[in-house]
């Protein structure tokens, strides 16, 4: 009796850190969470099921995104909920550690808000693609292919934050500095080259959220990021830069010269943010910042 409460013990002491680190996390370890908790139940399910000889992948069969229009009228919610499902430990593992580093990444220059529309977005208009390509492609034809996977959200926010600071360089072991567009362009090259590959209806996901990514902040406001509102907008041809958690608000009043000198303080540190990133401002340049993203 004393040992099975020592293992009662530690189980609810396992439950709860894991309960504190989900609340106390940021938006990008609560997803990481949220979709290891699926997969678990997922695995969970196919075993219970197993055990009787039934259908294991419930969770599978109600949640992945099928190849057909005709079928999402049915399963509405899996164009978003097969972006959260995996088809084994590799799979997950890989999305996991790239969400984590991109969507880190991604915070730093936006909001936590921002990354879950760029996330559930990327992960609509890469479904979208997937059904499209299945219905027009001949290469599809006599298949019944199924669709997870967090990737086409992940490359919305990927895609998306390379499109804004294309020049910003990451330092990779034994490789050096590389420049985001390098990675975006290696990362897209090899969706390209898979759309005739075993797995090409999820490679035409990944490319469906690079899209989207792409597409909205190259065409988006110099306001307030806020995708549910502006998505009607997203083809016009308006050309304005995205707006990140450090500019401060543009102000009608007429300028100046010391506003001029503030804008052109503003627009240096910028500028050698996309070059050499955050950490590369010395304290008084993040100072400044933080004063002016206060007024």
């Amino acid at each position: 009796m004393e040992k099975k409460s020592i293992q009662n013990t530690l189980l609810m002491g396992f439950i709860e850190d894991i309960k504190l680190r989900y609340k106390t996390g940021n938006i990008v370890e609560k997803f990481i969470f949220i979709n290891i908790g699926v997969f678990i139940a997922s695995l969970l399910f196919k075993v219970i099921f197993g055990l009787y000889k039934t259908n294991g992948d419930f969770i599978f069969n109600w949640f992945a995104l099928e190849h057909n229009f005709s079928t999402l009228i049915t399963k509405p919610w899996s164009i978003i909920s097969y972006g959260f499902l995996h088809a084994g430990f590799i799979h997950i593992l890989f999305n996991m550690i790239a969400l984590y580093y991109i969507g880190n990444l991604f915070i730093q220059y936006f909001t936590q808000k921002q990354l879950v529309q760029f996330y559930v977005l990327g992960t609509f208009f890469g479904g979208l693609l997937f059904m499209l390509s299945n219905s027009y492609f001949p290469l599809f034809e006599g298949t019944r292919p199924h669709l997870v996977g967090a990737s086409a959200g992940i490359s919305a926010i990927f895609i998306g934050l390379t499109t804004y600071m294309p020049n910003y360089q990451l330092q990779i072991r034994f490789i050096g500095f590389v420049k985001l567009w390098h990675l975006a362009a290696i990362w897209i090259g090899l969706d390209v080259i898979g759309l005739v590959g075993s797995n090409a209806g999820g490679h035409f996901s990944h490319l469906g959220g690079a899209l989207f990514g792409f597409l909205y902040v190259n065409q988006a406001a110099n306001t307030k990021l806020n995708i549910w509102d502006k998505l009607s907008g997203i083809f016009t041809s308006r050309k304005k830069p995205l707006h990140t958690v450090y500019k401060s608000s543009k102000k009608t009043a007429p300028k100046s010269k010391n506003t001029d000198l503030t804008q052109q303080q503003i627009d240096g540190i910028l500028d050698k943010i996309s070059k050499s990133g955050y950490d590369s401002l010395t304290k008084s340049e993040k100072e400044f910042l933080f004063k002016q993203g206060k007024k």
